[in-house]
């Protein structure tokens, strides 16, 4: 059965989940949700870079395209700057009775089950019978589907760490970096990822699912971070890091059962290879890390390479990946908000190339 996709969004993410949907098969492409009126008219395959048009075009028109009643919408637009807008969007896509795929708001990912932002969605996805699925690479595949499933192969579990070791020097997203993640600012300037909690409002949900899919309560989850300055002025894809702003960043968020470490999220990002020097260092040009440190003790490397040569095109590509694949299990899945825990293994089946 080929399944009806409105696309919502063709940012950095967005025009992946395009090309995405045009390779697989038994997806088709109905509708296009542009935000940038120069985009409005303008083809998806276009937009998507493909180098041929795909006889959908841009629109701003939110009315017109959720009376399309398609089967699923891919959302990938921005969320981390609007999370008020972002959650009112999910909520009127699933009122109008059409199941969603996420890449934010991604403290969605798993929930705490009294959290308030996500009781209105899960109220209006069980009214409408559809469902809603939020992920990506991280959060995401990278610390919920990876971890577990090396979890399979252990006698005894003591620690489960799952790591971003990443260079953003070719993302190209302003806001992201400079705004939220306060890259290029003043050392004593706390950005909005910084802030007290909001790591853990981010990331706790990792954490918590990993914790739920090993059959453990946590007792707390924890944050810390640590930054490193420019040691020089220098030039990145978004923009210029001025010498003694801060340049890298290495944060974890903490699953605790009493005073023991049981999960751990860890992110190391640079935006130079020589920064951190003592932190983490990745496999290759970039990667996701998994350790599991008990009987016996695994370490699992993802290793990210795009076919342009950036590791960060791979880990845009995943995100929407990780979407568009798992439309026709989100489809069929119960209705609420659904997680990796609840989904069938979700693979590039129809994806091979003869």
């Amino acid at each position: 059965m080929t399944l009806r996709v409105v696309q919502w969004s063709t940012g950095n993410v967005g025009r992946h989940a395009l090309a995405g949907i045009d390779a697989r098969p038994d997806l088709e492409l109905v509708g296009l949700f542009v935000s940038n009126p120069a985009k409005v008219g303008r083809d998806a395959g276009e937009l998507a870079g493909l180098g041929r048009t795909l006889g959908v075009v841009g629109s701003s028109d939110i009315d017109a395209l959720l009376a399309l009643k398609p089967d699923c919408i891919v959302h990938t637009a921005m969320a981390d700057d609007r999370l008020g807008e972002a959650l009112a969007d999910l909520e009127r896509f699933l009122t109008a009775g059409i199941n969603v795929v996420s890449s934010g708001p991604v403290f969605l990912q798993y929930p705490a089950d009294d959290d308030p932002m996500s009781i209105p969605l899960v109220a209006a996805a069980k009214g409408a019978g559809v469902s809603l699925f939020v992920n990506g690479v991280d959060p995401g595949f990278a610390n919920d589907a990876l971890p577990l499933v090396l979890s399979g192969i252990s006698e005894r579990i003591e620690e489960v760490r799952c790591s971003e070791v990443l260079n953003y020097n070719t993302y190209n997203q302003p806001m992201v970096l400079f705004d939220i993640m306060g890259f290029g600012k003043e050392m004593d300037d706390l950005p909005m990822l910084l802030l007290p909690g909001v790591l853990t409002m981010a990331w706790g949900s990792v954490v918590r699912q990993i914790a739920a899919g090993l059959g453990v309560m946590l007792t707390e989850v924890t944050e810390w971070f640590e930054r490193e300055p420019a040691p020089e002025d220098f030039e990145v894809d978004a923009g210029t890091v001025k010498k003694g702003t801060a340049a890298a960043l290495h944060f974890e968020v903490c699953g605790m059962v009493g005073d023991k470490t049981v999960v751990v999220l860890e992110h190391v990002t640079r935006l130079r290879d020589d920064l951190g020097a003592s932190w983490p260092q990745p496999a290759g040009q970039g990667c996701y890390r998994v350790q599991v440190t008990g009987e016996p003790n695994y370490t699992l490397d993802l290793q990210l390479m795009g076919t342009d040569g950036d590791h960060n095109t791979a880990g845009l590509k995943a995100t929407a990946m990780r979407l568009v694949n798992a439309v026709s299990a989100v489809v069929a899945a119960a209705p609420g908000l659904v997680t990796a825990l609840d989904l069938p293994l979700i693979t590039g089946r129809g994806l091979v190339v003869i």
